[in-house]
């Protein structure tokens, strides 16, 4: 007959064991770095989406742009990149995404800055056609984003504006998401709202042409742009926005799952 109670303490002994042997050779974790005092200062001073949060909410801002500075590389070309910057960058790609904490862009790899506005050919030399402020890559240039550093600096030192170019492509990266970038951002979108928003979109796109609305005309160019361009409108100006487009306000809020009335 097997001796059931020297099996038991046997069994226990070794589960001991093994469990002090992984107390002891067990690595510590690498404390996460804290957030840096002058970071934090340049968020008040230029984000005011950041200076409206409650205390908690600002923790976890500054964790999702420590998160996302840890993944995403952003180079300068032909420009220097500082602290100011990349904590832009890394806002730009919060705001959109605060209402769905743990999220992250997993279609960007590097953000590429830029020191003017560019051309199709990326060309940003004096005595050229210069006229695109940002891009979100694609062929070659897939899993990057193009920003000219001015207009990003001017998107939050004008935050009283209608634009902010750095939200608007990093909306751009959200709607592509779902394999397409048609305006209609079916990662974010619960199913009930999807065919209402399609409809308000082609209405206010109406709206927009026939000179009837206070948005930015280049939304109008299709519906990329239209939710790329109402984007900006609703975290730079929600309290016009909900004046002047109360549906298409609440519509955002769902999209976004954040209350800025």
């Amino acid at each position: 007959m097997p001796n059931y109670k020297f099996i038991a303490a046997a069994f226990f002994l070794l589960l001991l064991i093994t469990y002090w042997w992984w107390l002891f050779f067990k690595k510590k974790r690498p404390k996460p770095n804290p957030f840096p005092a002058a970071w934090r200062y340049i968020l008040s001073e230029k984000v005011d989406f950041y200076s409206q949060l409650s205390t908690a909410e600002k923790v976890r801002f500054e964790e999702s742009a420590l998160a996302f500075l840890d993944k995403i590389s952003i180079t300068g070309i032909d420009t220097d990149v500082n602290d100011t910057d990349k904590l832009l960058v890394a806002t730009s790609a919060v705001i959109p995404l605060f209402g769905f904490p743990g999220w992250h862009y997993r279609n960007l790899h590097e953000v590429l800055l830029y020191d003017a506005p560019f051309n199709h050919d990326y060309e940003t030399e004096q005595g050229k056609a210069r006229n695109i402020l940002g891009m979100v890559g694609s062929g070659s240039m897939n899993r990057m984003m193009i920003l000219s550093k001015p207009a990003l600096h001017e998107g939050f030192d004008q935050q009283r504006s209608y634009h902010n170019v750095g939200i608007h492509e990093f909306v751009h990266l959200l709607d592509k998401a779902d394999g397409a970038t048609d305006g209609l951002p079916e990662v974010l979108l619960q199913q009930p709202f999807l065919v209402p928003w399609v409809k308000l979109m082609h209405r206010e796109i109406e709206a927009i042409k026939a000179g009837k609305s206070t948005i930015n005309v280049y939304g109008s160019t299709n519906e990329a742009e239209f939710f790329s361009v109402v984007s900006e409108y609703f975290f730079q100006q929600p309290e016009r926005l909900k004046k002047n487009h109360p549906e298409l306000f609440d519509l955002l809020e769902r999209i976004f799952r954040q209350d800025l009335a």
